[in-house]
Formats: C-alpha cells, structure tokens, sequence
C-alpha cells in the first residue's frame, strides 16, 4: 500500500533522511511508506521498537500500516542499516547502524538507555583478546543496572555517555 506522501518536489521536500540515504545507497526501492519510516528512524532519539516506530509513522500518516513498519523494519536490518538490540523486556530495539561505535547500559527499572565510550574499556578488551590468542575484530557492551544515589564521577571523565 502507497503512503499519501506527495512525491518528492524540488525546493519543497526536505532532503532525503539519513536512513533514506543509506537505502538510496544500498539499492533498495523507496515507496512513500518507507521514506516515511526512513525519516521517523532517523529522528529517534530513543532506541524505539517496531511498534514505537509504527505509532510515531501513524501520528504523521494514517494509512501507514504495522505489516509495513515490521517489513521495513526488517528490510532495514537485513541490510545492514539498522541493528537489533535487546535491552530486556521481551523486545526488539533497533539502532542505526550508522552511529559509530558504543555501548549501551539500561536501567533495569526505568528502561532507560544510556549510549556511552570509553577508550580504557576498548584498551581493556584489545588486551583481554589478545591475552586469550585472538585479533579483536568487534564487540558489543550492554550493561544493565539499578540508579544508586548521586556520587562523584570516577571516570576522571574517560567516559562519554548519551542518554536516550
């Protein structure tokens, strides 16, 4: 089913999305319904799941349906755009791909997620593989934790945290 987009016309539309771009890129067709999925993706500030994605596409077009968002979704994450996270609940979150490296540690109660770096921890794990006999070639971090009562950073401001 066709969004009720208008096609794109020049000097009216805004430019392509960030998601869009990488589809454009990659080769795959871009309907109405998926540029409209492109855009509310590349927005997020969150880490949303299919149906946070299908209610923020619906609030923009009422004919968008969930069998489109989940095929697109999908789609996305086949080819390398978006990547699939569980930070707990019993659902799937997704991430541009596209963000650079990062690690995620999510507040058990308030499901919050906080996106952060942090060279020593890199520094800490190139040395754990190469301690065990390996080359390290990638790694994911998801920490899950409860909030404890406000205390100085013991960084030393190592750490650059995002909170979503």
């Amino acid at each position: 089913m066709e969004s009720r987009i208008r096609p794109r016309a020049a000097n009216t539309d805004p430019p392509p999305s960030r998601i869009e771009r990488l589809c454009i890129e990659r080769g795959l067709k871009m309907t109405g319904q998926r540029r409209l999925i492109a855009r509310v993706l590349s927005e997020a500030e969150d880490h949303p799941d299919v149906e946070d994605v299908y209610r923020r596409a619906l609030a923009l077009d009422s004919k968008v349906s969930i069998a489109t968002v989940y095929r697109t979704v999908r789609l996305l994450e086949e080819n390398g755009i978006l990547e699939r996270r569980d930070f707990g609940g019993g659902r799937a979150r997704y991430d541009p791909a596209d963000r650079g490296h990062h690690h995620h540690l999510i507040d058990v109660d308030s499901g919050k997620v906080i996106e952060f770096a942090d060279e020593e921890f890199e520094a800490l794990a190139r040395a754990m593989a190469r301690r065990l006999g390996f080359d390290l070639v990638g790694q994911r971090l998801e920490l899950f934790g409860r909030k404890v009562e406000a205390e100085p950073n013991r960084s030393g401001g190592r750490s650059k945290a995002r909170s979503s």
